[in-house]
């Protein structure tokens, strides 16, 4: 086998690769890191040169994803200015479309229980995806009175966790858990509801 991620000297990267791919076949828990050297094209012994252990190669695999769905969210939350409202509702579709395009990373981020804060790098990879979602629901409660404007982290985790329950639940193929509906539609229609009750979006007619 080709030991092209060491000759070229990106066995680092080239060990996450591998990583992700085989999260992505057999879980965060299914694979060992003679695994993931194998695919990489080099020997075990190899991998402790830059990762103290799988756990330590899998929260690298999520701090690169953090960075992804930041660089992801951020894009979608500018496509949506000048409008607050639209600025909003796309950061929570990029939620599933990221979900969906990086699925190896999405486990590593949010299936894998490692934590954000196991390094410095990863707590603010994970705090500026955040934060993008934060300064939507900010700058969008900025419309509802002060004394009934809910904290903008409260009002972004809502639409976190609806986003994440979407995508759980209907957008990862979970046995038994099939919906009548598409994923985009659950997750637009509970955006909506919760818009609706907070006065931001006119009721249906």
């Amino acid at each position: 086998m080709s030991k092209r991620g060491y000759h070229h000297g990106n066995l680092r990267q080239a060990l996450v690769d591998a990583a992700l791919q085989l999260i992505e076949e057999k879980g965060p828990t299914g694979f060992t890191l003679s695994e993931a050297a194998k695919q990489a094209g080099v020997t075990p012994a190899a991998v402790y040169r830059h990762f103290d252990g799988r756990e330590d190669l899998i929260a690298e695999a999520a701090r690169q994803g953090y960075e992804i769905f930041g660089d992801v969210m951020q894009y979608a939350y500018d496509k949506g200015q000048p409008s607050a409202l639209a600025s909003f509702e796309a950061t929570g579709r990029a939620y599933l479309a990221f979900a969906r395009k990086y699925p190896g990373h999405y486990i590593a981020m949010f299936e894998s229980g490692v934590s954000v804060n196991r390094s410095p790098e990863l707590a603010q990879a994970s705090a500026r995806a955040r934060g993008v979602l934060e300064k939507a629901a900010n700058q969008l409660s900025q419309h509802i009175p002060e004394g009934q404007r809910p904290p903008a982290a409260m009002f972004s985790a809502h639409i976190w966790a609806m986003s994440h329950g979407v995508v759980e639940l209907f957008a990862r193929n979970s046995p038994g858990t099939q919906s009548p509906f598409p994923p985009e539609d659950l997750l637009e229609t509970g955006i909506g509801v919760y818009l609706r009750g907070l006065g931001l979006i006119p009721p249906d007619s």
